[in-house]
């Protein structure tokens, strides 16, 4: 998802390109999203991976000679079978067994995977415009915490409200934003920010913690 979700193909076009991929191991997703997959929109395939060997000890008896595994097994030709008795598409890669190497032969088969669509698609999946913002606007709210702090340290007797002060800051203060890190600053005490209830939430007011 995060190579191939773009906004734009190679020739500056808007076409908003992407796969969402689920995961999860064992029998989990049966009460997860395979509901969704075998009812649902038929828009998707699924990739199931299979490991033949369970363990290097001898495995764990579940019932009178049906161990872990053999329910683990039962479980992936099940839902595998049960996706294709409603015309769902799969596929199903089998492993020996887990180890470095074929954790690796993994990695490598769908970094190129991944690569080999993103062409097939005209997409360029090694950009990361979106990765970058969210990583910016983390970088922008530690910024206006540090402001806040250092607002609240240099006037030790003032309570101040979130709308009052974001006004005060200008629009490079997102209102919600402060009020966000207020909270979360006066739920933990070890941060020295006290809050006083107001009317409403958005009322409240924040002070250093004089006590």
């Amino acid at each position: 998802m995060e190579s191939l979700g773009k906004a734009d193909d190679l020739e500056g076009q808007r076409v908003e390109q992407g796969i969402v991929v689920y995961g999860n191991k064992g029998s989990t997703d049966q009460h997860a999203y395979i509901q969704q997959l075998r009812d649902g929109r038929n828009d998707f395939f699924a990739t199931f991976l299979e490991v033949l060997g369970d363990r290097q000890q001898v495995s764990i008896e579940v019932e009178p000679g049906v161990t872990s595994g053999d329910f683990l097994q039962g479980f992936l030709l099940g839902t595998r079978a049960a996706l294709h008795g409603n015309h769902r598409e799969s596929i199903t890669l089998t492993l020996s067994e887990v180890n470095p190497r074929s954790v690796g032969m993994l990695i490598a088969l769908y970094e190129r995977a991944v690569g080999l669509y993103a062409f097939m698609i005209g997409i360029n999946a090694y950009h990361q415009p979106g990765v970058e913002a969210g990583k910016k606007a983390a970088g922008e709210v530690i910024d206006l915490q540090t402001r806040l702090i250092e607002h609240l340290k240099s006037n030790p007797s003032e309570a101040v409200e979130v709308e009052s002060l974001a006004a005060e800051w200008g629009a490079d203060c997102d209102p919600e934003t402060l009020f966000k890190i207020c909270e979360h600053l006066a739920a933990n005490p070890d941060r020295g920010i006290e809050k006083i209830p107001g009317a409403t939430p958005f009322q409240a007011r924040y002070r250093l913690n004089v006590n």
